[in-house]
């Protein structure tokens, strides 16, 4: 799977399902980053085929609708959509 992992202090493991061309989950990456959070993404709109397929299968199971930013916490938190207080609450911050 095309993940790309963005470095910072540890504080779960946090997978965003993005568009690349999306300004939510750019705001995402960005607040993300400005608290120094270590983090994964997926530009989902960047990958073909059966790896868009898998991408797709595995972010349904957190987000039936498949609206973006999905940002997956620990593997047991959703957060859908830019919820900057909700994800820095689920962070502890």
């Amino acid at each position: 799977m095309a993940i790309t992992r963005v470095p910072g202090n540890d504080k779960g493991d946090i997978l965003i399902y993005a568009l690349s061309t999306c300004g939510w989950c750019r705001k995402t990456k960005t607040m993300l980053e400005e608290l120094g959070i270590e983090y994964c993404f997926v530009d989902v709109d960047q990958t073909e085929g059966e790896e868009r397929e898998e991408i797709a299968k595995e972010m349904r199971t957190w987000n039936p609708a498949m609206s973006f930013p999905t940002v997956v916490i620990n593997k047991d938190k959703c957060i859908v959509g830019f919820k900057e207080d909700r994800i820095k609450e689920a962070l502890g911050l």
